[in-house]
Parts: C-alpha cells; sequence; structure tokens
C-alpha cells in the first residue's frame, strides 16, 4: 500500500499521495512506513507527532528547527489547509523561494519539507486539524521564525488571516535571518558534500 510522490518542489520539498482502500466500513490508508518512505528517498525515522486544530483564518508559522534539525511531514485530517514550504538553505538556487498546497481530509496530501524549509499553514475550513511527524524533537533554543507576510519571500495566501499569534506576527523577515549566525547551519552546498 505505497504512497506515491505527486510533486516535488524546491529540490526538496515531496507532496505524498497515500493509497486509500474504500469499502462498505469506509477506508484505510497507511500515512506513514518506514520502508517505503525509505525506497522513497524520504527520511524514515521521526521522533515526534504534532496535532493542532485550528479554526478558520488561523495562520500558523513560518517555523523551523536547526538543533536539533526538525523536518516535517505534514497532512491535514480534518477539513482544509494551504500548508507552505520556505527554502532557507544558503547557497541555494531557491533560496527565499516558497511553494504552497492545499491539503485536506478529501485529497489526503502529505507534504515533507526537511529542517532547511520555514513551514506553516493557514486553515482554509472551519475546523481543520493538521498532524505533523518530525525528525526531530523540540528545542525552544534553537528554534526560529520567519514572518508570513514578508514581501520578500510573497507568499500568496489564498485568504486574509484573520488569527494570529503574536510570537509568529513579531517573527523576523527572511532578510534578518540571513544575517543572523545560525543561518549557517542550512546551507545547500553542506547537504551536497560527502558524508
Amino acid at each position: 500500500m505505497p504512497s506515491k510522490i505527486e510533486s516535488r518542489h524546491l529540490g526538496e520539498v515531496a507532496v505524498l499521495v497515500p493509497q486509500v482502500f474504500r469499502d462498505e466500513r469506509g477506508y484505510f490508508l497507511e500515512a506513514f512506513r518506514e520502508d517505503r518512505f525509505g525506497e522513497l528517498g524520504l527520511p524514515a525515522t521521526f521522533v515526534q507527532e504534532n496535532h493542532s486544530y485550528s479554526r478558520k483564518g488561523v495562520l500558523r508559522g513560518l517555523h523551523f528547527q536547526w538543533d536539533p534539525p526538525m523536518g516535517k511531514l505534514m497532512r491535514v485530517t480534518r477539513g482544509t489547509a494551504f500548508l507552505v514550504a520556505v527554502d532557507l538553505r544558503l547557497g541555494s538556487p531557491t533560496l527565499g523561494k516558497w511553494v504552497g498546497i492545499e491539503a485536506s481530509e478529501e485529497n489526503r496530501r502529505q507534504v515533507w519539507a526537511p529542517a532547511s524549509f520555514a513551514r506553516g499553514f493557514c486553515a482554509l475550513s472551519e475546523d481543520v486539524e493538521v498532524q505533523y511527524l518530525c525528525t526531530g524533537v523540540y528545542n525552544s533554543r534553537a528554534e526560529s521564525a520567519i514572518r508570513w507576510d514578508d514581501p520578500d519571500v510573497g507568499i500568496e495566501w489564498p485568504v486574509k488571516p484573520s488569527l494570529i499569534s503574536e510570537k509568529d506576527r513579531q517573527a523576523q523577515t527572511l532578510k534578518e535571518w540571513l544575517q543572523s549566525p545560525d543561518a549557517k547551519h542550512f546551507s545547500c552546498l553542506e547537504q551536497m558534500l560527502p558524508a
């Protein structure tokens, strides 16, 4: 029952769609399977699962963490949300570019974005639940965010957000992040060097 990669964006972001089996009882799907993800070249080890509930118009993000690096496999299990990833990799030809995917409980799209991408979402329906598997455990001393409305990034949100946390409203711009010493944690050149 493999998931398939529907599309790839910005060199590292993958949109996956699981195979769904339906019958008179309802449906069944595998949201994650270690061996299948490994075969697709995606992370096969997750150490934390998060689950959020949001009302329509809530915007969360754009968050990232470098120690330990926290990549996220995001999916919407109730309602519809616009999931976003922004490239933070120094030296990347797509630095500062973004991708947005509408994911819902109906289309069952999942979005994988590595630690070197800022991630966030906007709730498009009345009730939205987003679950995400993380490759690192949360560390408040090594996490940050960039502004959801940074004009240098230019995300085209499908709705005007109506509720944003104070922390997210006060986030730095991409330009400010790139000038910080911690920006070196996300380098396209490091990812291309052999281990």
